[in-house]
C-alpha cells in the first residue's frame, strides 16, 4: 500500500532528520576530540597572548587578529614548550629570523690587540723647569727686552744686577788671599760660591785684584719664559725669583681615557700621536703616568705621555689623536655588536638550536677591531646572535625568561 504524506508532514520529517544528523555529527566530533592524544596537552597549556614572530613586541588577545605586518597571529604559551631537559628560551621560526635579518656567529678564540684610540692635547713638560733667582739681595740695572712667552736659548741674558753683598765678600776674599794662608783662602772662596759666584768670576777677581759687584743673570736652559719679574730699577731680595723658564726639548701629551677602559692602560706602554698641524707625521712616545684623579664631567682619566720635540714644533695647546698600543693577546671573541649592555649587566643572545634563543649573562673585557673579549659566561663554539638580538632580548624579558647566569657556560 502506498502512503502519501502531506506537505506539512514532509516538512516535519525533514526537520527531524536534520536534527538527528546534527546530533550524531556533534557526538562524533566530540568523540574525536576526546580521543585525540594531542588535544588535552594543548588544552592544558596556558596561552599568554597571541603574537606574530616577525614583530614579537606586538601582543594580541584575539586569536584571529592580524599583526601590523598583516600576518596571522599564533599563541604564546607560558611554559614556552620544549622537551624535558631542553633549555628555555624564545622560539622563533627560521623564516622569521631571516626576515629580521638576524645573523648568528660562533664564539671563538682569536688575537685581540689592546689598541685604544683617544684624544689629547700638548702641554709643557713641568719637570723641565728652571727657576732663576737672585742669590743675593740687590737691584736690577739692566733688562734685555724679554717678555713672558718668548722662546730663548740656554745662556741668554735675563738681567744685569748690582749686588752690594758681593762687593763686601770679594773684598774679604782678596784680604785673606794676601795672607798666604791656603786654609783661610779656601774658606773665603767657598763663601763666594755660596753667594752665587761662579768659579770663572772668582778666578777673575783673584787675577785682577779688584772687586766686581755686577753680574749678568742668564737662563740655564732653552725654553719659554713663563714668568718675568726682572724690571730695570727694581730691588730684589735674596732668593727672589727673576724669571721662570720651561724647556721645550720634550713635551707632555695629556690623553683622556674613558674610565671604563682605564684598566688596559699601564705605565711604559707605547703611544703614538697624529696632529692636524703636521699631516702624515706620527709622533711616538711612552706613557709616563696615569694621573690618580678622574674628570667628573667627562668620566675620563688623564694619561701622561712624553714626546720628543725636535725643533720645538710641538706647541702646548695643540690637539692630537692618540693611539695607545699594546701586545696582542689571545682571547675568546665575539662581535662587539652582539654584546647587549643594559647598564646593570652585560648579555649575549645564545642560539641553542631548533629555533630557540636564550639570553646569557657574560663578563666583557677589552674591545678592538669590532671584536669584544669575553672573560666569563661563554664557551668556545657557542653560537650568539650578532644582529636582531635586541628584539629577541626584549621578547625574553617580556615573557619572563631568565638569563643564564655567569658560570653556566659548558
Amino acid at each position: 500500500m502506498t502512503v502519501t504524506m502531506t506537505e506539512p508532514a514532509r516538512w516535519r520529517a525533514g526537520v527531524m532528520a536534520a536534527a538527528l544528523i546534527a546530533g550524531v555529527g556533534g557526538y562524533w566530533l566530540g568523540y574525536r576530540g576526546t580521543g585525540d592524544a594531542s588535544t588535552p596537552a594543548v588544552k592544558d597549556r596556558k596561552i599568554l597572548y597571541y603574537y606574530d614572530p616577525m614583530v614579537p613586541l606586538e601582543h594580541y588577545d584575539n586569536p584571529g587578529a592580524l599583526s601590523s605586518m598583516g600576518m596571522k597571529t599564533q599563541p604564546k604559551y607560558a611554559e614556552e614548550g620544549g622537551a624535558p631537559g631542553e633549555a628555555s628560551g624564545v622560539t622563533v621560526n627560521p623564516a622569521a629570523m631571516q626576515n629580521l635579518g638576524a645573523r648568528v656567529v660562533v664564539a671563538q678564540m682569536g688575537s685581540l690587540a689592546s689598541t685604544l684610540n683617544v684624544t689629547g692635547s700638548i702641554d709643557f713638560n713641568q719637570r723641565d723647569v728652571a727657576v732663576i733667582q737672585a742669590r743675593s739681595g740687590g737691584f736690577v740695572t739692566r733688562v734685555y727686552g724679554h717678555a713672558p712667552g718668548d722662546v730663548i736659548r740656554a745662556g741668554a741674558p735675563i738681567a744685569d744686577m748690582q749686588l752690594p753683598e758681593w762687593g763686601g765678600a770679594q773684598t774679604e776674599f782678596l784680604s785673606v788671599n794676601r795672607l798666604g794662608r791656603p786654609d783661610l783662602t779656601a774658606a773665603a772662596r767657598q763663601r763666594l760660591r755660596l753667594l752665587g759666584m761662579s768659579d770663572a768670576v772668582i778666578s777673575g777677581i783673584e787675577r785682577s785684584g779688584r772687586t766686581n759687584g755686577a753680574v749678568t743673570i742668564t737662563s740655564p736652559i732653552s725654553g719659554v719664559i713663563q714668568t718675568l719679574d726682572a724690571r730695570a730699577g727694581v730691588t730684589l731680595a735674596q732668593g727672589q725669583t727673576l724669571a721662570q723658564v720651561t724647556g721645550l726639548g720634550t713635551v707632555w701629551l695629556n690623553a683622556a681615557v674613558p674610565e671604563a677602559q682605564a684598566g688596559s692602560v699601564r705605565i711604559g706602554q707605547s703611544a703614538s700621536a697624529t696632529l692636524t698641524a703636521f699631516p702624515g707625521e706620527t709622533f711616538n712616545g711612552r706613557i709616563l703616568a696615569v694621573l690618580p684623579t678622574a674628570q667628573v664631567d667627562s668620566r675620563t682619566l688623564t694619561v701622561r705621555i712624553e714626546l720628543a720635540n725636535r725643533g720645538g714644533r710641538l706647541r702646548p695647546g695643540m690637539f692630537a689623536q692618540v693611539s695607545l698600543g699594546g701586545t696582542a693577546n689571545t682571547a675568546l671573541l665575539v662581535p662587539s655588536e652582539a654584546v647587549i649592555r643594559t647598564g646593570m649587566r652585560t648579555l649575549v643572545m645564545l642560539a641553542t638550536g631548533n629555533g630557540r634563543y636564550q639570553p646569557a649573562e657574560v663578563r666583557a673585557g677589552r674591545e678592538g677591531g669590532g671584536q669584544t673579549e669575553i672573560l666569563e659566561g661563554l664557551a668556545v663554539g657557542e653560537k650568539v646572535v650578532a644582529s636582531g638580538q635586541f628584539l629577541l632580548d626584549s621578547e625574553a624579558s617580556l615573557t619572563g625568561i631568565e638569563a643564564r647566569k655567569l658560570g653556566g657556560a659548558k
